[in-house]
């Protein structure tokens, strides 16, 4: 093959990329934008921290709950879907999908019914709405990825966001009902959202077939999908568990106000994920090509410098307008929003060392990294917490990533070989560089000026050819609208 065809098969996979960044963005912005516009109504009309502070705790518990009451089937579905040509084949996936989500939410129900005559916990049932409302949106907004119809995921995503926010409008602002509308305006979005998009495609309907047997198909999900289920729980004390320490020992108000901060800082989230998601799907589908590790550098070194780009603009805005975000004592949650971060981008780039275990089916291998950086989080955790408040939590987080990062760097030579860019040293370097300006500044024109500066020297050191991609995407995609 000529060196001309290698580029343009290179710049095809990465035309289809940025494609896919387009269509995961429109899924996924729309429902982190709400969530960030509601917060300055939350803490408006949530004036008690305390109160959101135990929101967030439950909110947590979720995220620790759902995969074990998905079974990890948002991961299995579409993973076994996509590359899969059978249509047979797909409707016993989906058939079994559909008779594990049965079997486990009822059972769910079951003990949510003991717990609730046993113990007295508050908003026992709105949470487990809310679990149950999340898990289905979850799994099948995957099962849509996994059968090819990302236009139902898009829906599912801008539909959910929409009905959030009217929703949290009427019960919280309209109402008065404070968490209980919040839990409310998310259990009825999400549930109505896969409602509508499903009346209109029917597709899950098409593809579930319960005569059909699913035992075959079903085995060969569950050996992809349990070995995930302790790093999900490993992930969530790495990730989640950080407000049941802020809870136990400093309290739910200083909870409320670090939930605040999680949440701005979950935008920067938002756009790994979309990153995430297309990669995800590119990975996978260029797993076994010639190039492979030219190619995955190629997208890791960009990955770095689109990254420190996204972190840098977006905290700096985010600060130069923070006193029209957030009201009365949830201001101080600016001080955690930079590190918060930074903590962010380091997980966004372990997570796509973790792609190698996807590619491979290989997902046992995660385990023992996520074990450890588990381990590490709870020691850390109770060692730095008391001295140092909230940033010992912070603090906690940024040494945990970077560990698992460091594992993953060097577990990945089995799956790829990364060739590292030099010029990424540019910025990594105005990432460490900027908390002083944002910590020191002396206003907000010296934080835009700093900014500006940062992001131009970011953009002149990530190289002609990244560059020209993005601008020739971009120049076609605008073409093609007029």
């Amino acid at each position: 093959m000529t060196n001309n065809e290698n580029k343009n098969i290179s710049t095809d996979r990465s035309s289809k990329f940025l494609k896919d960044i387009g269509v995961y963005a429109i899924g996924n912005i729309g429902s982190k934008l709400i969530t960030f516009l509601m917060v300055p109504l939350y803490t408006y009309f949530v004036p008690n921290k305390s109160d959101f502070g135990y929101y967030d705790v439950c909110l947590s518990m979720c995220f620790l709950l759902i995969p074990f009451v998905t079974l990890q089937m948002r991961d299995g579905a579409f993973r076994f879907l996509l590359d899969c040509d059978d249509e047979t084949r797909r409707q016993r996936i989906v058939t079994f999908v559909g008779r594990s989500m049965l079997t486990t939410l009822s059972l769910s129900a079951v003990a949510a019914f003991v717990m609730s005559l046993t113990t007295n916990i508050g908003y026992l049932g709105y949470s487990f709405a809310l679990l149950v409302a999340m898990s289905l949106q979850e799994v099948y907004s995957q099962v849509f990825r996994g059968l090819g119809n990302n236009r139902s995921f898009v829906m599912v995503g801008i539909i959910s966001a929409f009905c959030i926010g009217l929703f949290s409008l009427i019960f919280v602002a309209g109402f008065g009902w404070g968490i209980k509308g919040i839990f409310l305006a998310n259990i009825v979005a999400r549930l109505l959202a896969l409602l509508v998009v499903e009346a209109r495609v029917r597709l899950i309907t098409r593809y579930t077939k319960w005569s059909l047997s699913s035992r075959e198909v079903g085995l060969d999900l569950l050996r992809f999908t349990l070995p995930l289920l302790p790093g999900s729980l490993c992930w969530w004390i790495t990730g989640s568990s950080d407000r049941m320490f802020i809870k136990y020992f400093i309290g739910l108000d200083a909870n409320g106000v670090y939930a605040v901060a999680i949440r701005y800082t979950g935008v920067i989230m938002t756009l790994a994920v979309i990153f995430y998601q297309a990669w995800q799907e590119t990975a996978i589908l260029q797993y076994h090509s010639a190039d492979r590790n030219r190619f995955f550098s190629k997208m890791f070194n960009g990955y770095i410098f689109l990254l420190s780009a996204i972190l840098i603009g977006y905290v700096f805005l985010l600060k130069v307008f923070y006193p029209l975000l957030a009201h009365g004592g949830y201001r101080a949650s600016l001080n955690y929003i930079y590190p918060l971060g930074v903590s962010a981008v380091i997980f966004a780039i372990a997570a796509f060392f973790d792609m190698g275990y996807q590619c491979a089916k290989d997902t046992p291998r995660t385990l023992p990294a996520i074990v450890l950086v588990a381990f590490i989080n709870v020691i850390l955790n109770f060692i730095l917490i008391k001295p140092l408040g909230v940033y010992g939590v912070i603090a906690t987080q940024l040494v945990t990533y970077a560990v698992l990062v460091i594992y993953r760097w060097y577990d990945m030579k089995r799956y790829f070989i990364l060739k590292i860019n030099k010029r990424v040293l540019v910025p990594i370097t105005m990432v460490i560089l900027s908390a002083i300006p944002f910590y020191f500044s002396p206003g907000a024109w010296a934080d835009i000026a700093f900014a500006a500066a940062a992001l131009a020297l970011i953009v002149w050191s990530c190289g002609k050819d990244t560059r020209d991609l993005i601008i020739s995407k971009f120049t076609k995609t605008h073409g093609s609208t007029k």
